[in-house]
């Protein structure tokens, strides 16, 4: 016996071949790539969700601050956060429910309170760059104009 450990036979071969070395590389750079897409998609979506937040966040504010004006009356506000990149547009005007009868309708003119709907419409940049727009409403009852 020559040494501790026999030779090996003679056509054993051992470690790894270039081909399955190759291979491997080619599976990890697949595994890589499919990882890098996946947490890529998931920042844009967070980014997305952010903006979606701010966005929300300022019609919230203006939806409010148009709804708080005493007394309520017919007007329209528009502006801009967060330089420019969120503009918003409020709207404050007479509401009429839809489906109701000309009679309550009629009843409705003789009170001095009528309903109004107030919308707050913002639009700002999607990271394509198109515009993204949305709309939220509300409904108050305020004092009807005198004639």
């Amino acid at each position: 016996m020559r040494g501790r450990y026999p030779n090996p036979a003679p056509g054993l071969h051992r470690g790894f071949s270039l081909l399955e070395v190759l291979v491997a590389f080619v599976i990890l750079s697949l595994v890589a790539t499919a990882l890098f897409r996946l947490f890529s998609g998931a920042l844009n979506n967070a980014s997305a969700a952010d903006d979606y937040s701010r966005a929300v966040l300022v019609a919230e504010s203006a939806l409010a601050e148009a709804a708080a004006a005493k007394p309520l009356r017919e007007a329209s506000q528009t502006g801009s956060v967060d330089d420019g990149r969120v503009t918003w547009k409020t709207t404050v005007a007479p509401y009429s429910p839809p489906g109701i009868s000309a009679e309550l309708e009629g009843a409705a003119e003789a009170m001095p309170l009528r309903l109004f709907r107030i919308t707050a419409e913002v639009s700002f940049a999607a990271p394509s760059g198109r515009e993204r727009k949305f709309e939220l409403a509300t409904t108050r009852i305020g004092l009807r104009e005198a004639r």
